[in-house]
């Protein structure tokens, strides 16, 4: 089978040779094109804006009527679309305007040229005889559009017509129609509404009386009459002789009380003179008089006589005399207070008996003023109707007849005559038949150029294609250093040479150990180190090999076991990716290595948008905020300790103010747990590994544990510190460097 192919060039030779006849046929239609469209007649467009809303004027709004809300149906817009388009709005337009007069609607052949009514006289076809109404009808529904303009409430009315002055009339008559139209929609619901409103009074009228009149006769059947403040003359008798039995009662118990209390007095041999009953007797007052006189008198007698005088003697039993009289009078002034009580007792009782009678008589008159206040709820709920009935009949009478009610759609933009024809556009129909001209002209030229075989050209056999099963599926040249490291074993064990050593450097060759990228960074800043620790060192590259090998060092050093350094943009990939969300940094020499770190890793994590949280742990370095260390002696709380930025995508917990953090707290480690919870990205640095490191309080996180290593750092104590990590405890410890040192 041969292999063909299209000749570009051909064709194009070809296209470029008929080129003149493409022009001169199309210079030929559009000509043909322009002068058909000389002949079509000039249609202007008007447009007219409606505003649908909900329309309410304050000065003629009822005193509780609220303001009408915007409707948010999405079918209220599309409704006065239709009733805009409607054959009633349209049919007023037309008596309005005498439409049926113009030659452009009635059919009479002002409408111009209609090359569809030309194609049907050609075929023979005549349009079945319509009335005049219907021709103006199609013809108008043909020249008008009527659309929502975007999401918004306002709808376009939009008119085509020969004349501009008659486009403008049009638009604007059936945007006011429309308006006309609901207006008397509204005044039509208003006028029903009174009439509906009227009769319902009417009859409610009747109701109303004739609920009151039964509550009338039924208080006169029931003698249930009422007296001042709304209240039944029964329970103003009973309010009136129960306050008179606690008068009574209160005179008698006062009475009572005083009568024993002379009486008491009087036993226990005191005076009684200063009783006010006692001294509002006159008798008493009397006497009391005459006791004073004789005591002055046996006073001036005593200063000149003895005791046993007689005069004074005589004196002593006059005043003796008038004490027990006042004693005798004191006692019938106690007895006509026990007939004072006495009295009020029996006034008492006899209002208990009139209360008694009232009680049987108001039990009576319960039952009928339950009756009674059903009759008035009743009177009363048919009396609210009606009032509140009277009250919108006038509203919705003097509505009807003033015609205030407004409409929900409004004129908000009158048209106005078009100056530019809005159709035919010559220029968009010349553009157009000249690009379908040429584009089809030159679709001819190509695929008479292809059937014509003229543009195809004829190939050799295609060679046989070569087996899936042996094909190569990679150059072992062009893989990754990435991709041959994981194909080959990892030696664990690597001879470190002594201060004055020479390390030979081998190429990065297919098998060999030195093309894994972060062995081999590993392995030259180690021996960068060594060399700048030994002056006289010689670093040069070791011959090309196949097979791994191991450098043997001048002198013999002791083998330690290096970890593979993890660079800190695979760091910053995992955190990218969620597959870190807690990174716990152990600095070998010093905390400002983990800070180092810590800073290049916030940043990028904070430029990924990630919200990230930084705990120093290790820094030892009071501020003058409060930090974890306050927060171990509980001298801050948990808010007081975290910094939040502005947006609260990064929060920073610093060392505070306090010079350790306790050791037998845990709110270091639960803070660090309700920061993971939060935050995306949570960096905690625990200070260089020792005795005063604070990475055994957090002994438990699941986190994941990197050891830094500094510049000036010895790799052989860095790898020897990673395993007394492991040794503690640590299930994984990786060992980092800071980007300085990765650079180097």
């Amino acid at each position: 089978m041969l292999d063909a192919r299209i000749d570009v060039a051909a064709m194009l030779g070809a296209v470029v040779q008929r080129l003149p006849r493409i022009i001169l046929l199309t210079l030929l239609l559009l000509a043909a094109t322009f002068v058909i469209l000389m002949f079509m007649p000039r249609m202007y467009e008007s447009s007219a804006s409606i505003l649908v809303e909900p329309r309410s004027n304050v000065y003629i709004r009822a005193a509780n009527e609220q303001a009408p809300a915007a409707s948010g149906e999405a079918g209220v817009v599309s409704s006065q679309i239709e009733l805009l388009k409607s054959r009633d709005t349209l049919l007023k337009v037309i008596d309005q305007l005498d439409l049926r007069s113009v030659p452009e609607f009635n059919g009479s052949g002002g409408g111009g040229f209609s090359p569809l009514g030309l194609v049907g006289q050609l075929l023979g076809r005549r349009s079945a005889p319509v009335s005049i109404d219907e021709t103006v009808l199609n013809n108008l529904y043909e020249r008008l559009t009527v659309a929502q303009e975007r999401d918004s409430r306002l709808i376009s009315v939009a008119v085509r017509s020969t004349d501009p002055q008659l486009a403008a009339n049009l638009a604007n008559a059936v945007a006011n129609a429309h308006v006309t139209r609901r207006a008397q929609l509204s005044l039509s619901d208003t006028a029903e509404a009174s009439g509906w409103l009227a009769e319902e009074i009417e009859r409610l009228r009747i109701t109303v009386t004739a609920a009151e009149t039964a509550v009338a006769d039924f208080k006169v059947n029931n003698d249930l009459f009422t007296g001042a403040n709304n209240t039944s003359l029964l329970d103003q008798q009973l309010s009136a002789i129960s306050t008179q039995i606690s008068a009574a009662q209160e005179r008698k118990n006062a009475a009572l009380s005083r009568a024993a209390l002379i009486r008491g007095m009087l036993e226990r041999g005191q005076s009684i003179e200063g009783v006010a009953d006692v001294r509002d007797s006159v008798v008493i007052q009397q006497l009391s008089e005459e006791k004073a006189r004789l005591q002055g008198e046996k006073a001036q007698r005593s200063a000149t006589l003895l005791a046993n005088h007689p005069i004074v003697q005589a004196l002593t039993a006059q005043i003796a005399e008038l004490n027990n009289q006042i004693s005798i009078e004191g006692r019938r002034v106690a007895d006509a207070l026990d007939a004072e009580a006495q009295i009020e007792a029996d006034l008492e009782a006899s209002l208990q008996g009139d209360m008694a009678r009232a009680k049987v008589t108001a039990s009576t008159a319960t039952q009928d003023i339950v009756t009674l206040d059903g009759l008035q709820r009743e009177a009363k709920a048919q009396r609210d109707l009606l009032e509140g009935y009277l009250q919108r009949y006038n509203e919705a009478f003097s509505r009807s007849e003033s015609s205030s009610t407004l409409p929900d759609v409004r004129v908000v933009s009158l048209a106005a005559p078009s100056v530019t024809p809005a159709s035919p556009n010559t220029q968009l129909f010349l553009i157009a038949v000249g690009l379908v001209s040429v584009l089809v002209q030159v679709g001819i030229i190509i695929f008479s150029e292809l059937v014509s075989g003229r543009a195809v050209i004829a190939g050799r056999d295609p060679e046989p294609a070569q087996d899936e099963l042996d094909e190569v599926p990679f150059v072992a040249e062009e893989l990754e250093p990435e991709e041959v490291w994981q194909k080959q074993p990892v030696p664990a064990v690597v001879a470190v040479a002594a201060p004055v050593a020479v390390v030979e450097e081998k190429p990065e060759t297919k098998g060999s150990v030195t093309a894994q990228p972060e062995f081999k960074r590993f392995l030259q800043a180690f021996t960068s180190n060594r060399a700048a620790a030994a002056p006289d060192a010689v670093v040069k590259p070791a011959p090309e090999i196949d097979e791994p090998e191991t450098v043997v060092p001048p002198a013999p050093a002791e083998s330690v076991h290096v970890p593979s350094l993890i660079r800190p943009s695979d760091l910053a990939s995992d955190l990218a990716l969620g597959r870190t969300r807690l990174l716990i940094l152990a600095a070998h020499g010093s905390n400002a290595d983990c800070e180092v770190l810590a800073e290049e890793l916030v940043g990028d994590a904070l430029s990924r948008g990630l919200s990230v949280a930084l705990v120093d742990a290790g820094s030892e370095r009071a501020g003058e905020e409060p930090g974890l260390a306050d927060l171990s002696t509980n001298a801050a709380s948990f808010g007081d300790v975290v910094h939040k930025s502005a947006d609260n995508s990064f929060a920073e917990v610093p060392w505070g103010r306090a010079g350790e953090i306790a050791r037998t707290s845990s709110k270091p480690m639960t803070l660090v747990e309700a920061l993971g919870d939060l935050y995306e990205v949570v960096v905690l640095m625990t200070g260089r590994v020792g005795a005063a490191s604070s990475l055994p309080l957090f002994d438990g996180l699941d986190g994941r544990l990197v050891l830094v290593a500094g510049k000036e750092d010895d790799l052989n104590a860095v790898a020897e510190t990673r395993k007394r990590l492991l040794g503690t405890g640590f299930e994984h410890c990786e060992v980092a460097a800071v980007p300085a040192r990765v650079a180097a």
